[in-house]
This record gives C-alpha cells, structure tokens and sequence, in this order.
C-alpha cells in the first residue's frame, strides 16, 4: 500500500507541490519501513520466530532480553510513523497539501486503517506479556499527538493543512483504544476507525467539490457564504465537522464514547482527561469553517462554486448518511468490529 501511494501523492506531474509531498513521504517511509525492518530483526533474531502465537508463548515463558526490547521498540516507532503519531508526524501536513485531493482522502484513511490493524495484531498479540514495557510509551505518544494535533491546526488557513492536523489527532484518540487494550479496546478502535474513515472522506469530498480561483476550496475564507449559495452542501460539511468535533448524535461522538469509555475501564483516567480537553480545542477550528459558511455574506471574500462530480456528490452524501445512521444506531456497527476482534486475533 505504502509504494501506491508514494507514486500516487506525485501524480500532478507538473506541480512542484505534488513533486515535494511525493519526494518527502517516499524519503521518510522509507526510512520508517527501515526502521520497521531492523525492529523484526532483532525480535526474529532473539526469539527465533515471528509467528504471534508462539511469539507471545516465548515472551510470556522466557522473558525478554534487552535485543528484543529494542526490536519492539523501533517497531513501535514504525507504525507509529505510519499512523501519523506524535513525533513521527512531520510528514503529514506537507504531504497532504501537496498531493491531490483525491488521493489526499486516501491516504488519510486506507494506509491509517491497514497500520493500526497491524498495531493491534502486533501489540496486542504477540507483545502482549510486554505490555508493561510499551504501553506507557505508546500511551505518551498518544497523548502528546492528540495535544499536536490539535494546537498545530488552531492556527492552519489552509483546509487540507488542518485536516491534516486534525488526522494527526485523531491518531491520537485511536490510540487511546490501543493502550487501553483488552476486547473492548480493540472494538473501541475499529469502530472508531470505521467512524474516522466515513467522516474523512466525506469531508474531504467537500473540498474536491468546491472551486474557488482555480484552488480546490483550500483555505478557510473560501467557504465564506456557503450556506447561501449552497445550503445542502453547507448542511454536508457542517455534518462532517460535527463529527470529527464529536458532537451528538453524530457517528464521531459514537466512537469517542466507546474509545473513552474502553480507556477509563483500563484504568487510563488520565489519557481520557486529555483527550476530552482536547476534543473541547478542536471544536475551535472545525466551527472556523462553520461561521464562515453560515455568517460569512460572502460578497467580498468570493465563496467558492461547486464543481459538477456526481460520482463525488454520490460517495460524499452515502457517507454523510452513515455518519448520521452510526451516531444513532451504533450497535450493529459495534457488533461488527466484536466479530473482527476475533479475526484480527485480538485478546
């Protein structure tokens, strides 16, 4: 996955924007799948297998030397590059402006969901008796890319820019499931992925859709007037905010509900009281893009036009709706990522 869409970030040829996201992510995934490779290395090199099973059958009976705490170690620092976490996230803002909408949308859900699955089958599985060892530094992780996260986007004019550290954030609340552990924080986390991924993509659809001055609806000051010219569409994005703030009764507070609530069983009261302060600070820059929709005239700042993509509008109203149907019958979305704990091979 990681080799499409190093390709796929550089797809404007004749953008330097595009030609920069591709080159930086291409340069520092590399260097984190590097890091990943040498972490199996050494784990492979001192337990002699990489089968989870028996991985956590030879941790739990023969400990763990020093080599092997190493190993786990880089591969936390792997994915959590791959996820976009805290202090491994330099990438993400740059490479997200640069590369094309579309494929910004991506790779702000497809490569995030494959890297925390991984995250979980990993640490949950075969490093479980070493729980004691990476949950705090994980646990850190997750609390500094949630504070990051959303201080960095406080101040971003640009929409993708602040998507981009609002990504960052939400990687944080995910990970919240993870060091909560347990079935309930592995559901927590799939479900929250789920939720994550609808509300993503449907805001980023958005931004496909708007035109302004030849820029795909990028900074804030384009929205302005947006609930007069196109009061549907405004409703849409303003859905979409809801969301990722976590605002009943949308699918966002739904996941937040389930991830804090997993956290606070595990004893996490402390990550949870970060994450709730924070979520607050987020509510700051998705109501930017509100109040310039709806009490912004819009007159002089040129709100920006939709462009005609009836595939686009379909994919961003199917998710707008289940945005809506997840916030206010959960359960069966919640019963699926039950099931998938026991595919994943969760505890």
């Amino acid at each position: 996955m990681a080799l499409s869409t190093y390709v796929l970030a550089g797809y404007f040829r004749r953008e330097v924007k595009s030609h920069e996201a591709a080159a930086k992510y291409f340069v520092l995934g590399a260097l984190s799948s590097g890091i990943l490779l040498y972490g199996l290395s050494l784990v492979y090199g001192t337990t002699g297998t990489l089968d989870l099973a028996v991985l956590a059958n030879t941790l739990r009976t023969g400990g763990a030397p020093t080599a092997t705490l190493v190993g786990v170690a880089l591969l936390a620092c792997g994915f959590l590059f791959k996820v976009a976490a805290v202090p491994f996230h330099v990438w993400t803002p740059d490479v997200y402006e640069g590369a094309p909408t579309p494929i910004t949308a991506f790779m702000s859900v497809g490569p995030k969901a494959a890297a925390f699955a991984m995250f979980l089958r990993v640490f949950l599985g075969g490093f479980a008796p070493l729980d004691d060892q990476w949950r705090w530094f994980v646990g850190a992780a997750a609390a500094l890319t949630m504070v990051w996260g959303n201080i960095a986007a406080l101040t971003q004019d640009n929409v993708k820019r602040m998507l981009a550290y609002s990504s960052i954030a939400h990687a944080g609340y995910a990970l919240v499931g993870l060091v909560a552990g347990g079935p309930g924080g592995v559901q927590s986390v799939l479900f929250y992925m789920l939720v994550y991924t609808v509300t993503n993509m449907g805001a980023f659809g958005f931004v496909v859709m708007l035109e302004s001055r030849g820029y795909a609806g990028e900074t804030v000051q384009d929205y302005a007037g947006l609930a007069r010219k196109h009061p549907l569409a405004a409703f849409g994005m303003l859905l979409f905010m809801l969301s990722l703030g976590g605002i009943p009764p949308t699918a966002g507070f739904m996941g937040k509900l389930y991830l804090f609530a997993a956290a606070v069983n595990a004893g996490y009261v402390w990550l949870v009281v970060v994450a709730v302060l924070m979520s607050a600070v987020s509510l700051y820059y998705y109501f930017r893009i509100v109040l310039q929709m709806y009490l912004r005239d819009g007159e002089e700042a040129q709100p920006a036009s939709l462009v005609e993509a009836p595939w686009t509008e379909r994919v961003i109203w199917a998710c707008g709706l289940a945005v809506l149907i997840i916030g206010v019958l959960p359960a069966p979305f919640l019963d699926a990522a039950r099931a998938t704990v026991g595919v994943l091979g969760g505890p």
